[in-house]
């Protein structure tokens, strides 16, 4: 039905209404408090105790909802659990219940204690304030939260199921606090399960859903999930390119990880500490200076100060690369340093075989008032074993526990193990094994059957191969080492028979493979391959160059290292496709005069290969830096820094 003209106001009569209710709004206008006022001013400051006393000098309807708020989240902020309590009881026995069952004010309270290691109180204020009557999701999610930050992701998921059966329907909010729980435990059953809620859900996922179920995907080892999250988000931040490189370091596809880093780069995203860190560990991993490098330039370049954890990675992946100079110039220069920055550079010089510096730098530490820890001696024991510093090793071992309090774990105890068994005290070390207050593991039986290797004792590596086939049934390098004990005595009946019992368990050897990065691109080379770059012309010139020159100088081929019943010929043909030597030439062809050719092998180089290495550095003036799987060898003018103990 019209609404007749009459009724209908003139403009005239409209602006003169508008005007009218203007008016009567400024009239009637709620004055603002001056105690809320007050009290948010005190919280912004820090000023707790004084925003206390205003609270409990006012009635509680004098203040609102926000101004309780404000004080809660100041307490949250500082952890104050104290002034929080003060405040419950102060509403428990002051306020009305309006107050006190508000959404916010009791998200804040059940987070509060939570986030103060008061897990109980916080389940008591949940509990009651859900008994009665429904809650909104975000007193759910506090709590669900608070299990999490306490790494109770089970408790965490089973608030979340109570929240579904009281038919409270999930946001965002909750979404992603359930994903985070399952990638906490990596429960793929039930994140897929969160997952299928997400998409069903009116509400279109937002970027922290997103992000949790990369990581969750990532944690669950489900590669294929997080390639297919990841494009299917509408939007991604550095987050989500974190999550992905997360995703393929997991999976071991380096390559694929610094592609994708080249690809964030490229789209302008932007990058966070936690992407470098992530970028630096893979270098360390696989010895990429040049990436490494490349990292530093862009943090000395940022305006932001990067965090310890960062610098951490960045000393790492100098020793890692075997660039000690550079790891203890970024360690110098660092403002705060914690216990970790210490433990990096001391492995790096142990792991470089450089033992004077690491004792150097361990008397400055602890003059330095920093306290060692576990992982400190891990370090500075399996340096003295690698460098053959026995007495050494043994003295610290005991100053470990007498002047650190420092108990032993199968760590220490496998070093020193280690420590007398290659120093020929074979039987020292089986009195350690005899005498530990624990199980061997399978690191120390393991010490102890590469110190049989060392030292030619055949009948005792038989026993300790027993140990080790029993507790580590598919370890390929313990079936390889009794192997070469038996090639080195002679004893082929015995290599038949370790080679009978590979086959039979369906376990393969893991051929030898080098990497030198040149440039901004890393090559690879397999023991036996590289057949198109060995038929290469500049291959063979230099390959004929380097073998008349060093043979001039005293090389002769050590054909004792192949472990096969072949004819001397054959030996030698071998030892000249080791992947080492070929990523050494390669270096040689591709890179100046003058430039330290840096190699990375994935199993132990080989006697004779470490033999040549020492000539080759000779005849080109090159500094020649190996990293295999137990240490570096940095090769320079007929010399190796491991003094030929290894």
């Amino acid at each position: 039905m019209a609404i007749p003209a009459i009724f209908l106001p003139t403009n005239l009569t409209v602006t003169a209404t508008i005007k009218a209710n203007s008016s009567f709004r400024k009239l009637n206008k709620t004055p603002t408090n001056p105690f809320n006022s007050s009290l948010k001013s005190l919280t912004k400051s820090g000023k707790l105790d004084e925003a206390l006393l205003l609270i409990e000098s006012q009635k509680s309807s004098q203040l609102d909802i926000e101004s309780y708020s404000s004080l809660l989240h100041a307490c949250i902020s500082k952890k104050s659990v104290e002034h929080g309590h003060r405040l419950y009881i102060h509403l428990l026995l002051n306020s009305n219940k309006s107050i006190l069952n508000d959404p916010l004010i009791l998200s804040k309270l059940i987070t509060l204690f939570s986030v103060c290691d008061q897990l109980d109180e916080a389940r008591r204020i949940f509990e009651h304030a859900i008994g009665n009557e429904d809650r909104p999701e975000s007193v759910w999610v506090a709590m669900a939260i608070g299990y999490s930050r306490k790494r109770c992701f089970r408790e965490a998921l089973l608030v979340y199921s109570k929240m579904l059966f009281r038919s409270i329907e999930p946001g965002n909010f909750a979404f992603s606090m359930a994903v985070k729980a399952c990638s906490g435990i990596s429960d793929l059953r039930v994140g897929r399960g969160v997952h299928a809620q997400i998409i069903k859900a009116d509400e279109e996922a937002d970027q922290v859903v997103y992000n949790a179920l990369l990581g969750m995907y990532t944690e669950c080892g489900c590669f294929r999930d997080v390639l297919k999250v990841f494009e299917e988000m509408p939007e991604r931040n550095v987050v989500s390119w974190n999550s992905l490189i997360a995703g393929f370091v997991k999976k071991r596809q380096v390559f694929e990880a610094f592609e994708t880093f080249r690809r964030m780069q490229n789209e302008d995203v932007g990058y966070s500490w936690v992407t470098f860190t992530t970028i630096l560990a893979i270098c360390s991993q696989v010895t990429y200076l040049y990436y490494g490098r490349e990292i530093h330039s862009q943090i000395i370049k940022s305006t932001n100060v990067p965090d310890v954890v960062l610098l951490n990675s960045l000393l790492d992946m100098y020793a890692k690369c075997g660039a000690m100079e550079y790891c203890r110039r970024v360690f110098e220069r660092m403002k705060y340093r914690d216990i970790t920055s210490w433990n990096t550079v001391i492995n790096g010089y142990a792991i470089n075989g450089l033992m004077g510096e690491t004792m150097k730098l361990f008397d400055e530490m602890v003059s330095s008032g920093v306290r060692p820890d576990g992982v400190t001696f891990i370090a500075l024991l399996s340096g003295c074993s690698h460098a053959g510093l026995a007495d050494l090793g043994e003295e610290l071992f005991e100053s470990m526990t007498r002047d650190f309090g420092i108990r032993p774990s199968l760590e220490h105890y496998a070093c020193l193990v280690d420590i007398l068994g290659r120093a020929g005290k074979i039987k020292e070390a089986l009195q350690v094994v005899e005498k530990m207050p624990v199980k061997p593991s399978g690191s120390i039986w393991g010490s102890l059957l590469n110190s049989c290797r060392l030292h030619g004792n055949v009948s005792l590596a038989e026993l300790v191969a027993e140990q080790l086939f029993e507790m580590e049934p598919n370890n390929c390098g313990n079936y390889v080492m009794l192997s070469n004990i038996y090639a080195n005595a002679g004893m082929w009946e015995g290599v038949k028979k370790v080679r009978e019992m590979m086959e039979n368990k369906g376990i393969k050897k893991e051929a030898g493979c080098s990497w030198i990065q040149v440039r901004n691109k890393v090559h690879t080379f397999m023991a036996g391959g590289g057949f198109e770059f060995r038929n290469s012309d500049e291959y063979k010139e230099v390959w004929d160059e380097l073998s008349e020159a060093i043979e001039k100088i005293g090389y002769k081929p050590d054909t004792r290292v192949v472990l096969h019943d072949v004819s001397e010929e054959t030996k030698a043909e071998w030892i000249c496709g080791h992947s080492e030597r070929l990523a050494t030439v390669f270096g040689l062809i591709q890179t100046g005069s003058g430039i330290p050719i840096r190699v990375t092998k994935n199993i132990r180089i080989c006697a004779d290969c470490h033999s040549w290495m020492k000539f080759v550095s000779v005849i080109t003036r090159r500094r020649i830096i190996v990293r295999d799987t137990n240490r570096f060898h940095h090769f320079d003018q007929g010399k190796c820094s491991c003094n030929e103990y290894w």
